[in-house]
């Protein structure tokens, strides 16, 4: 199952990443979005999968994750394929909003599931950093080989092949994917939800060390989806070339920066799990606020590219494994996908909020303004994580 779950997670990060790779340039060149109209549709978005993510995660723990994670598979490989076939910003956001719900039966479900699958505290923290590892290696690949194909024949056409493709990962998961360490409840469903629901609050309330990290999660996310979205835009203002193709560039930095990412993982696969992973998390977040200076004064498009490796390389794959391995090792089987919907929805939360303020600042002044805002964003996080002991951060 070990082998079978990494090979899953590097499969979808392959059509995932490839897919936003050429979506994202989709958006500014083909459909010809403003700085406002990039960040809002991430505030969106975040607002409908806010309202699903919970009662997805309290479906995964009462009726199955395994079949959470095909519904998931379906929805998005939907959302994916409808964006190449419009451009319209009312058609994209609609697409979008679907595809932020999809993920909502994902967050939790995943890591729940291998959880209870392998049933071995000692091991489940490795996977999921070799895991995230394989996230990287297969977004990098998703890169090459989507951005190739997309320079080749056509951005449209590489989104909609990129939707067929995830649609076909629900028929993997129901054939290779096993679930039997859960058992689901098959009376009462509804009363048995919204006991799950509570005692996962209630583990929440009486753990400082959750709390924290949600709180260091709204704000990072709300940073990073921001400027994942103001990037793009950023780089091409300041002269990034645009012959042969922009996708080439994007390509090129968006790779570099998942190898990074992969080696850094690596290196600090041991700190993430010992004492150290708050410290890390502090420190990421001082690369985050660096990156987004760095971005926001350039001077030519090879210092912005600086600042986007830094963010995609450094900041993004060290905060997601850390919070997720931090939320993981302070639940229990019972409430496992609905804590880890907790912490997705704090995600969405920071998009929202911190979204809506990022685009009214682009909407407003300007986006180099706006991606000083990021900055402010990650600078607040570091503060935070410096309050946490060392035994709160222990993992």
């Amino acid at each position: 199952m070990q082998q079978v779950f990494i090979r899953w997670t590097w499969l979808r990060a392959v059509l995932h990443n490839g897919w936003w790779l050429v979506t994202s340039v989709y958006l500014v060149v083909d459909a010809g979005l403003s700085p406002a109209e990039l960040v809002l549709i991430g505030s969106v978005q975040g607002v409908f999968s806010l309202v699903f993510e919970v009662p997805a995660g309290v479906v995964a723990d009462t009726v199955s994750r395994k079949w959470s994670l095909v519904i998931s598979q379906v929805l998005m490989g939907t959302a994916m394929l409808a964006t190449g076939l419009v451009t319209a910003f009312p058609a994209l956001l609609a697409t979008q909003v679907l595809w932020g719900v999809s993920w909502t039966f994902a967050s939790g479900s995943d890591v729940a599931l291998i959880t209870d699958e392998l049933d071995d505290p000692a091991r489940i923290n490795l996977v999921l950093t070799r895991a995230a590892r394989a996230q990287l290696t297969g977004a990098a690949t998703g890169l090459v080989l989507l951005g190739l194909l997309a320079w080749t024949t056509r951005r449209d056409v590489t989104i909609v092949i990129a939707g067929v493709a995830m649609m076909s990962l629900a028929i993997y998961i129901a054939v290779r994917f096993t679930e039997h360490n859960f058992v689901p409840t098959r009376t009462a469903r509804w009363s048995a939800s919204w006991t799950t629901f509570r005692r996962g609050i209630t583990l929440v309330r009486r753990s400082r060390a959750i709390v924290l990290i949600f709180a260091a999660t709204f704000l990072v996310n709300g940073a990073s989806d921001a400027a994942g979205r103001l990037a793009q835009k950023r780089l091409l203002d300041l002269g990034l070339p645009t012959a042969p193709d922009p996708i080439l560039w994007f390509t090129g930095l968006g790779v570099i920066g998942l190898v990074i990412g992969a080696v850094v993982l690596r290196l600090a696969t041991r700190r993430i799990n010992g004492s150290h992973a708050a410290t890390d998390y502090a420190l990421a977040a001082v690369v985050g606020v660096l990156s987004m200076l760095l971005l926001a004064f350039a001077r030519d498009p090879v210092a912005g590219a600086v600042a986007v490796v830094l963010l995609n390389g450094i900041v993004t794959p060290l905060t997601r494994v850390i919070s997720t391995i931090w939320v993981n090792t302070r639940t229990t089987a019972d409430v496992r996908a609905t804590t880890h919907s907790f912490l997705a929805q704090l995600e969405y939360l920071g998009e929202i909020a911190c979204g809506l303020t990022i685009s009214a600042i682009a909407a407003l002044s300007t986006l180099p303004l706006a991606l000083v805002a990021c900055a402010v964003l990650f600078a607040a996080t570091a503060l935070l994580m410096r309050q946490a002991t060392t035994d709160d951060a222990a993992v």
